[in-house]
């Protein structure tokens, strides 16, 4: 029996905050969007360290360096949010 297996690594091109909520543009131009309360430590930091995402790992990790809190965008794309 033969597998055939598909790596799929999505990629960040562009993040930021807007309306309670973390933006992220991919490089296949599509966009995803999940609500700071779903993470632990998004939910009670300040907006403006909130603001602050780095794109990390070529394009493929978030990273928040006032509050050392990182995500991996296929995590997100999972439904992972974080702590």
């Amino acid at each position: 029996m033969k597998y055939l297996v598909a790596e799929l690594t999505a990629k960040a091109i562009k993040a930021w905050y807007e309306n309670h909520q973390i933006c992220i543009k991919l490089t296949d131009e599509r966009e995803l969007r999940f609500p700071v309360h779903k993470n632990r430590i998004l939910k009670n930091a300040p907006v403006d360290k909130v603001s602050k995402i780095e794109i990390i790992c070529d394009g493929t990790g978030l990273h928040w360096p006032e509050l050392d809190e990182d995500l991996s965008v296929t995590g997100i794309l999972e439904g992972r949010f974080g702590r």
